[in-house]
């Protein structure tokens, strides 16, 4: 009974800020008042609230209570490929920066090296970069790059900033993917410390390849951790 009930505060919480009657900034009933209203005990009410801000719709005051956030701005975004993110925001008029958290070997994957067309012998780098705009987390970007296919990338990739620029330098032109994938996850514990989020707040997941379209050649492999709360999405094809 107490989880129904504790779903019902959630969903009759959740309506209020749908329908914007709760504004940015507007305290919410503390656990007093809504384990009275309902009829639970107050740890029901509380359960309903923490959910509520591990989710990122509320915030705690110590002291002072629990707060609606400020509506996130939604970036607009389209899924389609042969513009890099950086060229897509910098055509949106954001200010982005990239961040270079992470450049490893990772260990033999079958997947990856499938989409990757490489060898078993041959050394897969991992690439993890974080994408902020006006300075808040909100993509975290890993690229998967052969050493056979760029043989430079373990000693460039700290100074890549946009995966597309860097291989046009390389020589490569257009780009395609023939494949890609968008399902929904939750940040590890890393990444949430990244992105600022809590464990709760679904992040959603793009993966694909990026081919060059004159060569057919594979060039990556890459997985994108976008923040939910922070876009909307664009997913019309192009004819």
């Amino acid at each position: 009974m107490s989880a129904e009930k504790e779903t019902e505060i959630i969903d009759e919480l959740m309506e209020q800020i749908v329908s914007k009657t709760f504004t940015y900034g507007h305290r919410l009933p503390s656990e007093n008042i809504l384990a009275k209203k309902y009829n639970v005990p107050r740890m029901t009410a509380r359960n309903a609230l923490t959910k509520l801000e591990e989710r990122g719709f509320i915030y705690s005051k110590q002291g002072k209570g629990r707060f609606l956030k400020e509506q996130a701005i939604q970036i607009q975004l389209s899924l389609t490929a042969g513009t890099s993110f950086t060229e897509k925001m910098k055509a949106l008029g954001y200010e982005l920066e990239t961040r270079t958290i992470n450049c490893e070997q990772i260990p033999y994957d079958e997947h990856t090296y499938h989409v990757l067309e490489t060898r078993k012998s041959d050394a897969i780098y991992k690439i993890g970069r974080l994408r902020l705009i006006d300075g808040e987390p909100i993509a975290i970007h890993y690229s998967f790059v052969s050493e056979t296919t760029i043989p430079r990338i373990k000693k460039d990739c700290f100074k890549i900033q946009s995966m597309f620029a860097y291989y046009r330098k390389l020589g490569y032109g257009e780009f395609n993917s023939r494949k890609s994938l968008l399902s929904i996850t939750f940040p590890t514990a890393g990444e949430q410390q990244l992105l600022s989020c809590k464990s709760m707040v679904p992040l959603i997941m793009v993966e694909s390849d990026c081919v060059d379209q004159k060569t057919g050649k594979v060039l990556e492999y890459t997985k994108v951790l976008y923040r939910s709360d922070k876009f909307k999405y664009d997913i019309t094809m192009n004819s």
